[in-house]
């Protein structure tokens, strides 16, 4: 069900317009500096206090990249100098003790990632002790079952580094590639051979880890139908499990780096739904599956399964099948979700360095999420992650009538429903095959702060 798209050219033109990608709700522009280090240290008590616990999540962020991709909207440190990393894991290495101290030893870690930036900055010497002091801190699992994934720079591996990672308990890996034509890595400042991701990716095999993806995006300076074709074509021979094809925001008044970016050099709006349809076309005539918000994955892997099972789940690192975690996120600018509540770092380092100093955690904001939240929120997560809404099993669970608290957004998805976005009947909603690529406007219309006038401008567009 979840592979047929309709591409309705029309339809997306009139429905492109700027609103979140729900990694969370509600999203990160909710987020406020109200929330106290003793707010975050009750919601570990309670969620350790729950008759059956959640198994645990864990993100690490490392910041540091040695050269700065134009495209690049991540929280980073541009630097040549290595050793810059030693100071940032000693506190990394502190925060990991504070946060493990809040949580019972008997919760396993089901899912693990390091992000960035670019986490293959560090030696193999950082990366073995910072995965020996989270098995100190945390309870890893030890047979190879969780989850546990690394962004990867293909630049910056090699055999042994990868062997490292392996050995450190690592099964998953993501490799950025972005686009694999010379002219386009020449304007955002990535050059990187299709002959080195490929070799990268053959010593991932050779070394077992159990998952690849790929990472690409589309409305890059340069880019064409015909380059794009290639690109993508280039990728498929690489035999990735999964690929997210992301669309490119240029935003230069809010990320510097774009700023290099020459914007008469990007493609046009029509070009880029063309890109967009050829991508579609081609990963799934390669046997890949669309499992949502740019997202796609081979029949037999995790993600495709636990979306037929209705089990898919979407977090701050994007589709995960692990759905009941409480997810812990260390260092700076690191976003967490304990007891159903919303927490962020600080996303200075020098004042992430400063509260680490001073004994405290280094939050900087958060949200402690109402009833209605909660039920939003579930709303949200399982029209993006499954694309049906099962009206009956919502009302029994919380014990209130659907059409009466939603009356307004009922009314809302009329025009939705009319459009073939969705059909409606009295038990369920589903996204239509030519709602699938617009299912965030959909999300939208239960989203209370947008509905109350919330701003959108800090959004990406939905196409």
């Amino acid at each position: 069900m979840a592979q047929h798209i309709v591409f309705n050219a029309d339809l997306i033109r009139r429905y492109d317009q700027t609103g979140p990608r729900y990694t969370s709700y509600p999203t990160a522009a909710q987020f406020h500096e109200g929330i106290t280090e003793d707010d975050y240290r009750k919601w570990a008590r309670h969620s350790n206090e729950d008759p059956i616990p959640k198994s645990l999540s864990l993100y690490f962020h490392i910041p540091f990249c040695d050269t700065v991709c134009f495209y690049c909207a991540c929280t980073k440190v541009v630097t040549k100098h290595h050793d810059r990393s030693i100071a940032y894991l000693d506190r990394l290495y502190r925060e990991i003790a504070m946060q493990g101290a809040l949580f019972d030893r008997d919760r396993t870690v089901e899912q693990l990632h390091w992000g960035g930036g670019t986490p293959t900055f560090l030696s193999t010497d950082e990366i073995q002790t910072l995965m020996d002091v989270t098995r100190r801190n945390f309870s890893l699992l030890e047979n190879d079952s969780g989850e546990y994934s690394i962004e990867i720079d293909p630049r910056s591996v090699d055999l042994e580094k990868l062997q490292v990672l392996r050995n450190a308990g690592f099964n998953r890996v993501s490799l950025g590639v972005q686009d694999t034509n010379p002219e386009v890595q020449q304007a955002v400042n990535r050059i990187q051979s299709g002959e080195l991701t490929q070799q990268v990716a053959e010593w991932v095999r050779e070394l077992g880890f159990r998952s690849i993806n790929m990472d690409l995006m589309y409305g890059l300076p340069f880019q064409s139908i015909a380059s794009f074709e290639a690109t993508l074509q280039s990728v498929i021979d690489m035999d990735p499990d999964r690929l997210a094809v992301y669309n490119y925001a240029h935003l230069p008044t809010r990320f510097k780096p774009q700023r290099r970016i020459n914007e008469s050099d990007l493609p046009s709006a029509d070009d880029k739904l063309e890109i967009l349809q050829l991508t579609i076309n081609q990963l799934t005539a390669a046997g890949y599956v669309y499992i949502g918000m740019d997202h796609f994955a081979k029949p037999d892997d995790e993600l495709s399964l636990a979306q037929e099972q209705g089990t898919l789940h979407r977090n701050f690192q994007g589709y995960s099948t692990h759905a009941d975690c409480d997810l812990i996120s260390m260092g700076m600018s690191a976003i967490g979700q304990v007891c159903d509540n919303y927490s962020q770092n600080v996303r200075d380092m020098d004042r992430y360095y400063e509260l680490i100093d001073a004994g405290k955690l280094p939050l900087d904001r958060g949200i402690e999420l109402e009833p209605d939240d909660l039920l939003r929120r579930e709303i949200i997560t399982s029209l993006i992650c499954n694309f049906r809404l099962d009206i009956k099993a919502l009302e029994t669970k919380w014990r209130f009538s659907f059409r009466t608290h939603f009356q307004a957004e009922l009314d809302d998805l009329q025009q939705m429903e009319s459009d073939g976005l969705l059909k409606i009947d009295p038990d369920n909603r589903y996204v239509l095959p030519a709602g699938r690529l617009l299912v965030r406007n959909i999300c939208m219309v239960f989203d209370y702060y947008l509905r109350k006038g919330s701003d959108r401008s800090r959004f990406s567009r939905v196409i």
